[in-house]
């Protein structure tokens, strides 16, 4: 119950910060499919940086064990395609279509209804899929350091200083 408990606060925070960063406006999701608006490009960026440290450090500090999934291209490939599909459609991802329902917006629940929709059918299907499909590209459990076989520490500053690259860069052209 209390994993619950934690899910549930933690998600009110991320629905504030979605909401006070300004990526549930129509027009910040629009500008970001038109990549003319990266408002919610530095907003993810911004999250990822936070999440890789945060869950390193928990790591390091004994407080966590990362369970690390198998990484399988089918799977990530039809799934963005998937995602890239339904948020272009609707104009909401998944985190922006359940904040803007909190904000009124009712045509956000089409895109939840879709995705409960989905992962009914792909709960039904799923049995199929993992004997073909969901074999494909299979690679087994991978992270970037592990591949590169280098401390994940070193990995994590290289991509804070790119992404703080991209921050400036979207920042001088105005993005």
């Amino acid at each position: 119950m209390s994993m619950l408990i934690y899910g549930f606060i933690t998600g009110i925070i991320f629905g504030f910060l979605l909401q006070k960063g300004q990526v549930l406006k129509y027009d910040k999701q629009l500008g970001a499919l038109r990549l003319i608006d990266f408002t919610i490009v530095k907003f993810m960026l911004s999250a990822i940086i936070v999440a890789m440290i945060g869950i390193y450090l928990l790591k390091d500090l004994g407080f966590v064990d990362l369970k690390i999934k198998t990484t399988i291209l089918s799977a990530n490939i039809i799934g963005g395609l998937i995602f890239g599909l339904g948020w272009g459609l609707l104009g909401y991802c998944p985190g922006t279509a359940v904040g803007a329902l909190g904000e009124g917006r009712l045509d956000a629940l089409f895109g939840i209804i879709g995705m409960l929709c989905g992962a009914a059918l792909y709960a039904e299907l799923y049995a199929g899929l993992k004997t073909n499909i969901l074999k494909w590209g299979e690679f087994g459990k991978i992270t970037i350091p592990s591949i590169i076989g280098i401390n994940h520490w070193i990995i994590i500053a290289c991509l804070v200083a790119i992404f703080i690259v991209l921050f400036r860069f979207f920042e001088k052209k105005n993005l």
